[in-house]
């Protein structure tokens, strides 16, 4: 899979009163192993929720983080409330959301980085840098590539390691859905070697100590699982 540059990967909304242009913030890849047949979810940046063109208070009063997902056939759009409530996850054909959307996708010129001194030297030198993570179930025949920018690089020039933690992406957990989009999470990830990769997904999580306490969406559920780990620096 080539890495997108997310730097300039979009996706247009086809609606007149608002083409709404969001930036692919990361891509989920699912492959059948049994069948062969795969699908790319683009997740996109947050925003607000907010009044579109109003003349003042542009904001709801009441705010959520809005968060959409794009996939072939369905769209999922997370709303998180400061509070858990019923409305976290909205599930549509993707035609419903904004009338569809285009898709301006561009592909990095990219480098597989194949060694800790490889993966310094373009952290130093400042190039944009795209993680895949790879992960499967034998069980259910189902695999998926997880990729996203890394955002977020730790290095140690002494001992010449390095430590991935970057998100929001879609964690997929490889069970058979009727509908795939339904077993996609939003997770950040972690990686310093090759060949596994520690999750933190985004659950309802209870905060605060009896009698006062309150749910709400945390990254809080730790998840590690073996991967195959890839870094890639895009050159422009």
């Amino acid at each position: 899979m080539i890495p997108l540059d997310y730097g300039r990967s979009f996706i247009i909304g086809n609606t007149p009163n608002n083409e709404v242009r969001f930036w692919v913030e990361s891509r989920t890849r699912l492959i059948d192993d049994r069948t062969g047949a795969q699908e790319d979810y683009l997740q996109c940046g947050s925003c607000k929720s907010e009044n579109t063109f109003a003349e003042k208070d542009l904001f709801h009063e009441i705010n959520y983080d809005f968060l959409p997902v794009f996939g072939p056939e369905w769209g999922v759009v997370f709303r998180r409330n400061a509070q858990q409530d019923d409305n976290y996850r909205e599930t549509r054909p993707a035609g419903e959301w904004w009338d569809g959307q285009g898709y301006h996708l561009q592909e990095g010129r990219a480098r597989e980085l194949s060694s800790n001194a490889e993966i310094l030297e373009a952290t130093y030198a400042n190039v944009s840098i795209v993680a895949q993570v790879e992960i499967a179930n034998t069980g259910t025949g189902l695999r998926a590539i997880v990729e996203c920018p890394v955002k977020t690089m730790n290095t140690n020039r002494a001992r010449q390691v390095y430590q991935v933690d970057t998100g929001p992406a879609m964690l997929p957990d490889l069970e058979r859905y009727e509908r795939s989009v339904d077993g996609l999470r939003l997770a950040y990830v972690a990686f310093n070697v090759a060949h596994f990769a520690d999750f933190v997904v985004e659950v309802p999580t209870i905060i605060g100590e009896a009698p006062g306490t309150a749910t709400v969406y945390h990254y809080s559920e730790r998840i590690s699982l073996q991967a195959m780990n890839r870094l890639f620096a895009l050159d422009r």
